[in-house]
């Protein structure tokens, strides 16, 4: 058995209507190649779908899209689980300088 980082994704609805929601989860499945990596991930993400009464009445689903990426991942003492770069984007000037 090989072990595997799934990113599950699922859109929030409210009242049987999406909302601008989704949530992102990073799952942790064992399976003995990347195809049924695969396969257990979308089982897992559909097993973890969601219909509940929140504290306004009204009925919330979450539901599963997609799996939207699966990467083999070594267990052990340091090991990577995730790693993400993100570019800033610079300002031309700050807001706050003073005029002069």
């Amino acid at each position: 058995m090989r072990s595997f980082t799934a990113q599950i994704i699922y859109r929030i609805e409210c009242e049987g209507l999406p909302t601008d929601q989704y949530e992102e989860q990073w799952r942790l499945v064992y399976a003995d190649d990347e195809e049924h990596g695969l396969s257990v991930a979308r089982e897992a993400g559909k097993n973890e779908e969601a219909t509940f009464i929140d504290r306004h009445g009204r009925t919330m689903c979450w539901r599963m899209l997609a799996v939207k990426d699966l990467q083999p991942v070594e267990l052990k003492n340091g090991g990577l689980l995730f790693s993400m770069v993100r570019e800033a984007e610079m300002v031309a000037a700050p807001l706050w300088a003073a005029v002069g």
